[in-house]
């Protein structure tokens, strides 16, 4: 068991991220084994869950003449568009069925706002709207995070670079990860945790 102060966080293992979902990313449902072995190991485990709206502004189908994997400008920024997905209620937001979902003693649901992507586990995508996780953390004296989840390159990425911000030491074991990888996004992806000193273990 790992000291208290440690914390798992599983990041959107959920059915449209996994093999025959809307935006499935090759191999997710490949790391479920892995997570369910990793979880007795934590005190403390937290997943998140996509969580969107049927109008969610990230979804190409809300744009007119926009496709998946194009990009847009939003307020806070450049904003992809993506396949709709993991909407709210519908079978593709569930937790994938292997996972042993049952053991998450908090779950984080982001990206319900309509106006705002969320990658992170920590804030929408403007880098300031909290999620609130943070303060359960802090509230638990947790201050050293394991990553895990999809997608290594989106929403694990932008979690691990907020916890690095926040102040926590962080790990993503990049064997329970898995990876969209648009454009070389992966690489980038690795190459931004390393340069924050995020430990990255097989």
């Amino acid at each position: 068991m790992r000291p208290a102060n440690e914390a798992l966080i599983v990041i959107d293992v959920q059915n449209d991220f996994c093999t025959g979902g809307a935006l499935a990313v090759p191999g997710g449902e490949e790391i479920v084994p892995r997570i369910n072995a990793l979880l007795d190991e934590f005190q403390t485990r937290v997943f998140t869950q996509d969580w969107h709206p049927a109008d969610h502004s990230s979804f190409a189908d809300n744009h007119e003449g926009k496709k998946p994997h194009e990009v847009i400008d939003m307020p806070y920024g450049p904003q992809i568009l993506w396949p709709v997905h993991c909407v709210q209620g519908t079978a593709g937001a569930e937790f994938h069925p292997e996972l042993d979902a049952a053991k998450a003693h908090h779950v984080v649901q982001k990206g319900f706002r309509p106006e705002i992507d969320s990658y992170s586990a920590f804030f929408e995508n403007d880098h300031e709207t909290p999620t609130g996780l943070d303060d359960y953390l802090s509230a638990k004296g947790i201050d050293h995070l394991t990553l895990v989840g999809l997608a290594t390159d989106f929403c694990v990425l932008y979690s691990a670079l907020d916890a690095n911000r926040l102040g926590y030491a962080v790990t993503v074991v990049e064997g329970a990860t898995r990876g969209i990888d648009l454009n070389g996004s992966l690489e980038d992806a690795r190459q931004a945790m390393l340069n924050a000193n995020i430990v990255l273990e097989p």
